[in-house]
Formats: C-alpha cells, sequence, structure tokens
C-alpha cells in the first residue's frame, strides 16, 4: 500500500465520519422541533369533556341481544 493511499483513505474516513455526525445532529435538531411542536398542538386542544351520563350508564354490557 502507497503512503498516498493510506492518507487518502484516512480523510475519506474522516470526512464520512464528520458527515454522519452532522446528519445526525440535523436530524436530532429536526425531531426536537417536531416534538416540540406537537406538544404545543395538544396543548391547544380544548379539554375533552365526557358525555353528562348517570354514574351507573356504561358499566354493562348486554352480550345476549
Amino acid at each position: 500500500m502507497d503512503v498516498s493511499s493510506i492518507a487518502s483513505l484516512a480523510t475519506t474516513m474522516a470526512t464520512t465520519s464528520t458527515k454522519e455526525a452532522v446528519s445526525v445532529a440535523v436530524l436530532r435538531k429536526a425531531m426536537d422541533i417536531q416534538s416540540s411542536n406537537a406538544a404545543t398542538l395538544l396543548a391547544a386542544l380544548p379539554p375533552v369533556q365526557g358525555p353528562n351520563l348517570p354514574p351507573h350508564l356504561g358499566q354493562n354490557i348486554n352480550t345476549t341481544a
């Protein structure tokens, strides 16, 4: 193996490693932004109120009908 090919291989490996690290950092940032946006949307939803039914309704299921 030639010395120049070893240097070229080392440079290529370092560049690839840097590109991968940048890609992972960008992906994490995008996921953080999406998480923040989803939390904002969920916080903006009005609270869900259950139906105004008597407490004894909805506790039994008629399986013979």
